[in-house]
């Protein structure tokens, strides 16, 4: 294994005068990476190679590696002489190799270092993309590393009689033996193959800049000129916007070309993509809005109004007419019934105007599709996140991953990020595995349409597989693939086994070696035991640079280093059909065989160090992306949650695209869920939430960021306010919209720069604070903002771009990229920025989610809900009641720190419409209904323990109120299931849960928000397990496994006091002198009312095959006997053997 160090990241860049270079007719010299020096405060202090220092005196421990910055108004060379293009060519394409063929580790008080790897995985694989893919030998005396191959597994070979080198040997000849071939000893010269990658790969260059004049004099004169009309009319400031236009600026990487005359030439005459073909056609919109029937709508909204007028009267009734003989059970149930018609009213505002959506794919196609197979698409950055591999099973990561790398999206669009918060050696093989496997995997899915394209669901599937096949080879090689992927099982499932025998072995090894060189340095003094710290060890046979299975120094769950893998380099841009080979599995000359880029990334640890859970290693994602691929939009994924529709993220692409859609800050879909019992015993599928609450969101702002299959616009989590930033008023924003623009500088923080010296500058170091010290990062921005806007297809489309612009192919990766990736990772950067403060996913609570996209609706972005005719994601749920209740009580804990946190809706401003803000307000209030709730299912105990009601007598009145609020809220429920399009028995197990949650979970999570907000205590999180039970025989085992929790003390507690009530209160009805049987009906309705919902728990309680614990039936004892006692005390029997009135002991 060999190994290169970086001492720096690359954020301090070394920029020489161009100019200078321009004057003299030199070419310019390349922009290196400048060293950096450590300070105390962990921060990199700029150092020059050319300095006089120690690090410009030929220290051997830091090394320069050439960095390519796209053109900018400061950064303009002149272009290359053409006989050197075949050359950078050739270098750009070896590094590439290099670069995926490395893993890259560093951080805080540590090197960067990039470890070139001939082995990731022990099984043999076979895709060129792929990292540690074989190859030949380099024939250089004494050097046995393999020779880099292309995007077809083929040798590169630079010169022409093919004398394999390999790429250190190359950047050798090709710095010190100035060009000279080893094997002929003649010049290098380029292919045919090598010019037109070079052709294809050259970069976009700027026009030629003025010599006369200095960088800063440019920039000065372009900002204020008056000629190019760049400065906006209304306020005077330098729109950015236009500034990319008309001077075809190209900002950070990524991929962009801009309009030269009728054309847009992407390096090759015949790959030049007119705009006539892409503007000459009839616009149509890409989305349409499905308003729901007003036979359905105006019905609900009357019967909103009347249940609203009646509960007002029947709460003013109550009031004015207390009862006298219990006034303390009456003043409870009026105060519990106060709050429960304030949280309906927050929870049913909302839901006034619902909407449902629809997606035109034929017009996108048409739109971002032209005719020599160019796609005008921007690309997508898909993140998926896993923490600990045990309670998170690697399989099922993998199958997350395999159907995101057979996404029917732009193969060179798409880039999957995989963040392993653990550290851990077996999701890393577990990703690789996955990653040879996919070579089989995707090409399968390519070619046969294969939906659902997670190979465990799709081999699951208990429907006809042949159905709708017209190809002859489809059993042939479904057949081939299965037993392809039951393999691919078995070594995932014996991965732990695996790696934990390697590591024996070589830790056996090197204590063999510690004992013998002991010997040799103690040959006479006795010998000691030798103990050596026992790693984990990677296939390549050296240590594994994250968490250990024995954990140690640098090396456990909260401290190791940074680790950035490329395990699929970035794909070429021309399809690459397979070809005619006997020896594969299937036959695949007519399909495209290219993989999406797949990367390994786990961020730096270290104690003292907040890390703050899965909000801080999606922001490391969104640092670590913008770097090395800077797609515009940001796929947010769970490890088990798994693309079940392969066009959904073009269905999502339709809404940021469409006219207005550079306004949306992020698409939300529906989560689906698989693995629940048919009966959803404890709600899971929570369809009236997601299908109901969440469609009536889409009606106002959007629905809420629920943390994953989300589709986000990738400048909106940079914290930036959305373009034509509006205000509302304080009333009904879908009912009466009055909103006005703003134009406040403080607030509205678009991307723009200053228009004078002292703006510029304040502008330039504000960033720092903001971004962190990645000047490449701050560059990536603006080019990420361009490239997510719409088509500028329309005359109504007011920030758009040209169609054609993103058909560039993308640049390949370089050391040094990922290397300045691996120190943006750092536990280090986010000191003193803004991140996880007003950019990136916010800190500070459980439910990250949640406070997110309420900052982004705060800041005047909207959100859309996407529901696809096919499901667009599917994931697991726990379908075990402990597991359940543990999750919703780490949902509304993170309720309870948003009440009490800054996020509280009810200081929202005034970008955030009235009836959102009301949304809002309502996840940070549901929790403390719990307080009033477990009142409420004591009173009808109470009222028979004791005898009286919560009324004086049930008259007329009463029961006339109670049955139209009754009534009301029956019909109400009828017209939401129409409109909402869930099921009648969905509703109800909703209803149900409401309650189990509410008198357990809910109530917990108040009394830990009051803790933390008033004793500073810090709420732990539970990971959600993802896998299943012991029996594999029966696919719902984990639903009748009892765990004993605490939370489970309140309903059981409910349920005995509510059981013993009604057999005292009968009893005491049918013995009493004067029954009063209207109390008895009174208290057992209500009595039965609070069971019924309860039933659920109740079963989930006695398990199966009475597998009850005995914990269960001891709590149960023991609260029956104190009720009862408790019952006694307060009212005791009239002499000591008598109940209630005549009855007599025999």
């Amino acid at each position: 294994m060999a190994s290169k160090s970086f001492k720096a990241s690359r954020s301090p860049l070394s920029i020489s005068s161009d100019v200078e270079d321009s004057q003299s007719n030199k070419l310019p010299l390349p922009k290196a990476i400048t060293l950096g020096r450590r300070t105390s405060s962990a921060r990199y202090s700029s150092c020059s190679r050319d300095d006089d220092s120690e690090f410009g005196s030929g220290n051997g421990e830091y090394s320069s590696y050439t960095v390519h910055i796209p053109p900018t108004p400061d950064n303009q060379p002149a272009t290359p002489p053409s006989d050197n293009q075949p050359m950078d060519a050739i270098s750009q394409k070896v590094e590439e190799h290099y670069v995926s063929s490395s893993l890259f580790t560093g951080g805080f008080n540590s090197v960067t270092r990039a470890h070139l790897m001939d082995k990731v995985i022990e099984s043999e694989t076979n895709h060129p993309q792929m990292a540690g893919v074989k190859g030949s030998s380099c024939q250089i005396p004494g050097c046995d590393a393999k020779v880099m191959s292309d995007e077809r597994g083929m040798d590169i070979l630079p010169c022409e009689c093919d004398f394999k080198i390999c790429r250190d040997c190359y950047l050798d000849a090709a710095k010190m033996g100035e060009g000279i071939c080893p094997g002929c000893k003649e010049q290098y010269k380029a292919t045919d193959l090598d010019g037109d990658f070079a052709e294809k790969a050259r970069p976009l260059s700027l026009p030629p800049p003025t010599i006369e004049m200095s960088k800063m004099q440019r920039r000065l004169s372009l900002m204020k000129s008056t000629k190019s009309g760049l400065m906006r009319s209304q306020t005077g400031d330098f729109d950015h916007n236009r500034w990319l236009f008309e001077t075809r600026g190209t900002y950070g990487y990524g991929n962009a070309i801009w309009p030269s005359g009728e054309g847009i030439n992407n390096g090759k005459d015949d790959d030049a993509v007119e705009p006539k073909e892409l503007m000459n056609k009839p616009w149509r919109p890409l989305t349409r809005k499905l308003k729901i029937p007003a036979a359905i709508l105006s019905p609900y909204r009357l019967l909103v109004a009347i249940r609203l007028v009646v509960l007002g009267l029947f709460l003013t009734w109550r009031v004015r007419n207390p009862n006298n003989d219990a006034i303390w059970l009456w003043g409870m149930s009026v105060v519990c019934e106060i709050w429960f018609a304030f949280s309906w009213i927050l929870d049913q505002l909302p839901k006034l105007c619902p909407v449902n959506r629809a997606t035109d794919l034929n017009v996108l196609k048409e739109k971002f599709e032209s005719p020599n197979g160019k796609s005008d698409l921007p690309g997508i950055d898909v993140f998926v996140s896993t923490a600990d591999p045990e309670k998170e099973p690697p399989l099922v990561t993998a199958n997350t991953i395999l159907s995101i790398l057979a996404v029917d999206y732009p193969v060179e669009k798409v880039a999957c990020y995989v963040s392993d918060d653990g550290g851990a050696l077996l999701t890393f093989e577990a990703m690789a595995e996955a990653a040879s496997f996919s070579n089989t995997w995707v090409p399968f899915c390519r070619k046969h349409d294969i939906e659902p394209r997670n190979p465990e669901s799709y081999f699951s599937l208990k429907r006809d597989p042949y159905k709708n096949k017209v190809k002859s080879d489809f059993v042939k090689d479904r057949r081939r693939v299965k037993r392809e992927y039951d393999e691919f099982k078995v070594r995932i499932n014996g991965l732990p086994d695996s790696i934990r025998r390697r590591s024996d072995a070589y830790h056996a090894r090197e204590e063999i070696k510690a004992m013998k060189l002991q010997r040799q340095r103690r040959d006479e003094e006795p010998l000691d035991t030798v103990k050596i710290p026992k790693a984990t060890w990677m296939a390549d046979g050296t240590h594994w640079p994250g968490t250990w299975m024995q954990p140690s120094a640098d090396h456990s769950k909260g401290d190791h280093a940074g680790i950035i893998q490329v395990m699929l380099k970035p794909p070429s841009d021309e399809p690459l059909r397979g070809a005619i080979d006997d020896s594969r599995l299937m036959e695949l000359s007519e399909v495209d065989i290219r993989l999406p880029m797949l990367v390994y990334v786990s961020r730096e640890k270290r104690p003292g160090y907040d890390h703050n859970k899965k909000a801080g290693a999606m922001n490391a994602l969104v640092r670590a992306s913008a770097i090395m691929s800077n797609g515009p939009f940001i796929l947010n994924l769970d490890c088990d949650h798994y693309i079940y529709n392969s066009q959904a993220p073009k269905e999502g692409m339709c809404f940021m695209m469409d006219r207005g859609g550079d306004r949306i800050c992020y698409v939300q879909f529906p989560q689906r869920f698989e693995g629940i019992d048919p009966s959803d015993r404890y709600a899971n599928h929570n369809t009236v939430f997601f299908d109901g609450n969440m469609r009536a969101l889409d009606g106002l702002q959007g629905p809420v960021y629920v943390g994953t299959g989300c589709l986000f616009r990738r400048i909106a989590l940079y914290g930036f306010d959305p373009p034509r930033t509006k205000t509302h008023s304080r009333c009904c924003g879908c009912c009466f919209p009055r909103s006005k623009k703003i134009n406040d500088k403080e607030e509205n923080r678009a991307l723009r720069m200053g228009d004078s010296d002292d703006e510029d500058g304040n502008q330039l170091s504000i960033t720092p604070k903001q971004f962190g010290n990645s000047s490449f990062l701050v560059d990536s921005i603006p080019l990420a903002e361009f490239q997510g806007r719409p088509l500028a297809d329309h005359p109504s489309i007011i920030n758009g771009r040209p169609p054609g612009a993103l058909t560039i192919p993308r640049e390949l990766l370089d050391a040094s990229t990922v290397a300045e990736a691996i120190g943006v990772i750092s536990c280090w950067y986010e000191e003193k920025t803004e991140w996880g403060e007003r950019v990136g996913w916010i800190y500070g609570s459980v439910t990250e989610d949640v406070v997110t996209g309420y900052r982004m609706h705060n800041r005047g972005w909207r959100s859309i809900y996407c529901v696809t005719k096919r499901d667009a994601f599917r994931g697991t749920a726990p379908i075990n009641l402990t597991d359940r209740l543990h999750q919703v009580l780490r949902w509304a804990t993170g309720s309870v720190e948003i009440f009490f946190s800054r996020n509280n809706a009810l200081l929202a401003s005034s970008k955030m419409k009235f009836l959102q803000r009301i949304a809002y307000l309502n996840v940070g209030i549901y929790p403390f209904t719990s307080i009033f709730l477990i009142v409420y299912c004591f009173l009808p105990a109470l009222s028979l323990f004791s005898g009286q009601f919560i009324v004086q007598t049930l008259n007329v009145t009463f029961l006339v109120y109670l049955l139209t609020i009754t009534v009301t809220l029956c019909l109400l429920a009828i017209l939401e299931i129409k409109w909402s399009g869930i099921e009648l028995e969905e509703w109800w197990r909703n209803e149900q849960f409401w309650l189990i949650g509410g008198t357990s979970a809910h109530i917990a999570a108040v009394l830990q928000g009051l803790l933390k907000v008033v004793a500073g205590i810090e709420i732990s999180f539970t990971l959600t397990s993802k896998s299943s039970g012991d029996d594999e025989d029966d696919e719902f085992a984990d639903l009748y496994v009892v765990k004993w929790t605490s939370l489970m003390i309140p309903p059981i507690t409910i349920m005995m006091t509510n059981l013993i009530a009604i057999a005292v209160g009968v009893a005491r009805t049918i013995y009493s002198t004067i029954p009063q049987w209207s109390r008895l009906i009174g208290g057992v309705f209500f009595s039965f009312w609070v069971l019924a919902h309860l039933y659920p728990f109740a079963k989930g309680l006695m398990g199966r095959r009475g597998r009850t614990p005995t914990i269960v039936f001891v709590w149960s004892g023991l609260l029956a006997i104190i009720i009862s006692l408790l019952w006694v005390s307060i009212n005791p029997p009239s002499t000591t053997d008598q109940i209630g009135g005549s009855f007599q002991f025999p």
